[in-house]
């Protein structure tokens, strides 16, 4: 497979993994999500760049960035899942394959965390699973590559 290259975007108190609610969210820190995603990746053939900020602003710039130099995206967009429209446009008006992930299943979580505004102008959406969210999202991107390169 020709090296193409994934932003890995995570949204507010993803910086927090290991420590923030484990029960839910597992011990797995940051760190230790994108270094499994990275060997992953390199198995593929494919080339990791990973962002994280608490800021909305700063997550749709880095979603522009992506436009110029990166084939797709995988975004956990935390909490502004439910409400950012701002982060929703900015995939939408970038136009790149993007798979959206969730560590916990956000469907059976409160009912607020139940609507994802993000997800309609996604690829697909990995919620649920985990840290392995963000291998099965990268995996589905890699199909998608291939599929694109046919």
């Amino acid at each position: 497979m020709l090296m193409e290259k994934i932003m890995v975007i995570n949204g507010p108190n993803l910086n927090l993994l290991g420590s923030r609610v484990p029960e839910i969210y597992g011990h797995m820190t940051l760190d230790d999500i994108n270094a499994n995603l990275q060997q992953e990746a390199d198995k593929l053939g494919i080339i990791l760049e990973f962002f994280q900020s608490n800021s909305e602003g700063a997550i749709i710039d880095c979603i522009h960035k992506a436009a110029s130099d990166c084939w797709g995206i995988i975004i956990n967009p935390g909490a502004y899942t439910h409400y950012s429209y701002a982060i929703a446009d900015a995939i939408e008006a970038v136009d790149l394959p993007t798979m959206e992930v969730h560590l916990s299943d956000i469907y059976q979580r409160e009912s607020y965390r139940s609507k994802s505004v993000i997800e309609p102008f996604c690829l697909g959406q990995i919620s649920g699973h985990g840290a392995k969210s963000y291998t099965i999202a990268l995996n589905c991107l890699a199909v998608a590559m291939k599929i694109e390169d046919q």
